[in-house]
């Protein structure tokens, strides 16, 4: 991913920046991991504005990521990265052995053909998830869960990780 800066040809482009990722997809999403994502407008169920503002922008369909990794001991290849809307950091589709398919946070370094999995006894690499005690100290890790099977609650935004730091 590289940072690009644009050229200050008007007042709206100047300081202007955006990310450019070339290992996103360019093909559409998958539709069994979609759902609508509607929006009010700033409206209540009268069609009055009751909170001004608000309203605007692109439709967006919301993906369904897999936070709690639900397919366990199953072995599964990184297929595509793709843009969500819904999110400052790329999504990863994921194609298991089984058929199945879901949406997985993309973990810096992971690239299209990686192999993933969770369980209890894998091994402790880029993508995979597994049980804290099972990490090495000082290992970097992202989309922790609080409690165990809750789902990902902590470092889930883009660049964003968590160090292991000692063992007890």
């Amino acid at each position: 991913m590289a940072i690009v800066t644009r050229r200050p040809r008007n007042a709206s482009l100047r300081g202007q920046q955006f990310i450019v990722d070339k290992d996103l997809s360019k093909k559409r999403p998958e539709k069994s991991l979609l759902a609508p994502l509607p929006k009010t407008g700033g409206r209540n169920a009268y069609g009055r504005i009751t909170r001004r503002h608000q309203g605007g922008g692109a439709k967006r369909m919301y993906r369904i990521v897999d936070f709690k990794r639900m397919h366990r001991n199953i072995l599964g290849t990184i297929s595509a990265f793709e843009y969500d809307p819904n999110r400052n950091l790329p999504i990863a589709l994921v194609v298991y052995k089984n058929g199945a398919k879901g949406y997985i946070l993309k973990a810096e370094g992971l690239k299209v053909g990686d192999e993933v999995v969770s369980g209890e006894k894998v091994d402790a690499r880029t993508g995979n998830c597994l049980p804290l005690k099972e990490l090495p100290t000082g290992f970097c890790v992202h989309n922790v869960e609080v409690t165990p099977s809750q789902g990902g609650k902590i470092a889930r935004s883009a660049g964003s990780s968590v160090q292991v730091v000692s063992q007890e």
